[in-house]
């Protein structure tokens, strides 16, 4: 169950009261099916600018379900999405770059074992699959939030296309976009693409005289 209230700091106190309500009466929901509520995994997130954050008194910010004062967290898990309380959406792209990132370096141990065609679909299982999922909630941010999955992006193309780090990455990659990544995962299934579009690209620059 998720309970929303919205207003202005000054506006804390009649929140909290307002959701403390709203707890008491799921409570007695809860006990006349002889059920319980329980308080110990309950959240409580303020969302705002960090201008508004700092306004709400922390003496006040904690809202009591049943006999337990839940004190407010900056980061909630909701659906295997990790989201702040300035809705940055910063921990959840660290912790995905992280989890991918690990993904990687054991593929990178068994690549020599493997095809290109097992590679890509094994990364597209572990890796691209956690960049699309709830993707969105990521739309409109910065690029500089979303750098670390075209990190991501690149690692991943040059461990299906077997390159080292010294070696050029190929301009069908490169322009993977970060935003959505359903483009490379189709560039990583079938890898013929990447070179199709790095020679479109170059054609493309010759017709301009670049």
């Amino acid at each position: 169950m998720q309970s929303l209230k919205h207003g202005l700091p000054t506006d804390v106190r009649r929140i909290v009261l307002k959701l403390a309500d709203c707890a008491t009466d799921v409570i007695a929901w809860c006990a006349a099916k002889r059920l319980q509520l329980n308080a110990d995994k309950t959240e409580v997130m303020w969302f705002g600018s960090a201008a508004k954050l700092s306004k709400i008194p922390l003496a006040s910010s904690s809202i009591r379900i049943g006999s337990i004062d839940v004190q407010p967290v900056t980061v909630v898990r909701d659906l295997g999405v990790m989201i702040n309380a300035e809705l940055s959406m910063r921990v959840h792209v660290s912790r995905t770059t992280q989890t991918c990132f690990y993904n990687l370096r054991r593929l990178w141990s068994i690549r020599r074992h493997l095809g290109r065609d097992v590679t890509a679909r094994l990364v597209s299982a572990f890796v691209l699959s956690r960049l699309d999922y709830c993707n969105a909630v990521l739309a409109g941010l910065p690029a500089s939030t979303l750098a670390p999955f075209q990190r991501v992006l690149h690692a991943a193309t040059r461990l299906v296309l077997n390159l080292r780090p010294c070696d050029h990455m190929s301009a069908g990659a490169a322009l993977a976009p970060s935003r959505t990544t359903n483009r490379l995962q189709a560039v990583l299934v079938s890898p013929q693409v990447i070179t199709w579009s790095s020679a479109r690209v170059h054609q493309q620059h010759a017709e301009a005289g670049c």
